[in-house]
């Protein structure tokens, strides 16, 4: 019975609490929080695409300032909270003895840098919608693309997590990496280098790895894999360069997948469906799978 071994259980499972990845051993450290998290970024896409997500009516006629200031503070109270709350752990997590204000000093410098940012942000995603727009029929217009579209999504929280990747900061970019994946079935990594016009078409199964660089006007369409050719070095690859590069203007169909940090996709270039390339092609290049074969047999029609 459950009752007769609850003691037995319960004194393994705490046996395991001594283990260093334990959160409960380290007193006085927390980390980030996703709910918080996600508010912040549900705010930021009401800032960036007013009057979609949210009550206010906006218009480029009238006088948003206050709108976009009290929205802003509540985004800035939150991030700085939440980034603080990362940076102590990650102290106390190597048991440094960085004094307070200087993580609070470094904090006030995350912020800054990522609010000054927002306006870069806010402009490529522009031309995002743009992009997917231009590259979908059944897109009925912007308005939809921005309200409607998975994709879009995907690219904005990436763009917003890119920020705070390069600004150093622990866990938040791949929280909100992770509540994108979650609600999307795109999974960009915060790291990822990822120029202007870009379209994800049908997003759904879309892996795009850590250090990927792509270029603009850059397509791909759903089950896209742009990863690592192997990971058996595991850890010993951190920060070295395992992800594909993809140039200007190329676009890659549905299923296939790009793999290895040497491989580059040379600007113009169309990868097929369904290939699996781990190799380099020059500019302008058609990659496809040769010989495959489709046979279609009638209701009435034997082997």
């Amino acid at each position: 019975m459950f009752g007769d071994n609850l003691d037995r259980i319960v004194k393994a499972i705490e046996k395991n609490y001594e283990a260093d990845e334990i959160f409960f051993t380290k007193p006085g450290l927390e980390f980030p929080d996703k709910d918080i998290i996600q508010e912040m970024i549900a705010r930021l896409r009401r800032v960036i695409f007013p009057g979609y997500f949210g009550e206010e009516m906006l218009s480029p006629k009238t006088s948003p300032q206050y709108f976009i200031g009290e929205l802003l503070i509540r985004i800035e109270r939150a991030l700085r909270e939440q980034v603080m709350i990362a940076l102590t752990y990650c102290d106390g997590r190597c048991k440094n003895s960085v004094p307070q204000e200087d993580i609070e000093r470094r904090t006030a410098e995350i912020c800054t840098a990522f609010f000054d940012e927002l306006p870069v942000v806010q402009r490529k995603l522009l031309t995002d919608v743009q992009a997917i727009y231009d590259g979908d029929p059944a897109a009925q217009s912007k308005e939809d693309v921005i309200f409607s579209y998975p994709g879009l999504y995907a690219i904005f929280v990436y763009r917003l997590a890119h920020v705070l990747y390069k600004l150093e900061v622990p866990f938040i970019p791949r929280i909100m990496s992770e509540l994108a994946h979650s609600q999307t079935g795109v999974d960009i990594g915060a790291g990822a280098e990822i120029g202007e016009y870009f379209c994800i078409d049908h997003a759904t199964g879309v892996v795009i790895g850590e250090t990927t660089k792509i270029g603009d006007h850059v397509k791909v369409y759903q089950g896209v894999t742009l990863g690592a050719l192997s990971l058996r070095g595991g850890q010993r690859l951190s920060g070295v360069k395992r992800h594909p590069t993809i140039e200007d203007n190329v676009t890659i169909y549905s299923n296939a997948s790009v793999l290895g940090g040497e491989t580059v996709i040379g600007e113009g270039s169309v990868i097929a469906g369904s290939t699996f390339v781990t190799f380099s092609v020059p500019p302008h290049s058609r990659v496809a799978v040769k010989a495959q074969e489709i046979s279609v047999r009638g209701p009435n029609e034997r082997d």
